[in-house]
């Protein structure tokens, strides 16, 4: 009897335990973005949307750069956040061909991210001769930066049900083995 009620507070623990840390499991990510992951663009967009699962603040001076082929980079205005939502207006130079838009940004638990969604552009766009950008821009760096040791990209991150789903699966195990050892002992 005394082990069948050690089970029972074992699955009640365990299934606190899981109430309570699903939410700290949970990191957000980027929902969607515009131009879209894979988008192939006939003309180049004026303004750049990041949409997060979640409150994002910008984690640097230049949290977006836009490069693509034989070096080609997009001068990017000053970022913009509100709540979820980041913009940013751009303007395009360069070639046809694919461009990987590069972003870095702080959630609302403290976890800096950093990742990348890559679109194509169908058309070259020729470079502004004589024209400002269209907002106090900074320009981008001319290369493309590489990619920083422990930086993660959106398809780098597991998705917040897998560890639910393990969190469930070990507590399942525990209470199993728990159990079994009870049974042996009755």
């Amino acid at each position: 009897m005394r082990f069948k009620r050690f089970g029972a507070s074992l699955l009640v623990t365990g299934l606190a335990l899981l109430g309570t840390a699903s939410p700290a499991l949970a990191h957000s990510e980027l929902k969607s973005s515009d131009p879209a992951r894979g988008a192939s663009l006939a003309t180049p967009p004026t303004q750049i949307k990041l949409t997060f699962s979640g409150p994002v603040t910008l984690a640097d001076q230049n949290p977006i750069q836009i490069t693509g082929p034989e070096n080609a980079s997009w001068t990017v205005g000053r970022a913009e956040v509100a709540g979820t939502v980041v913009t940013a207006p751009v303007q395009a130079a360069g070639p046809a061909g694919e461009y990987t838009l590069r972003y870095k940004v702080t959630f609302e638990d403290t976890h800096a991210t950093s990742g990348s969604v890559k679109f194509n552009l169908s058309a070259p766009v020729p470079s502004p001769t004589s024209q400002a950008p269209t907002s106090s821009a900074a320009p981008a760096s001319s290369a493309a930066p590489a990619p920083q040791a422990g930086e993660t990209t959106p398809g780098d991150l597991v998705p917040s049900w897998v560890w639910i789903v393990l969190a469930v699966a070990v507590v399942v195990a525990g209470i199993v083995v728990a159990l079994r050892f009870t049974r042996r002992k009755d």
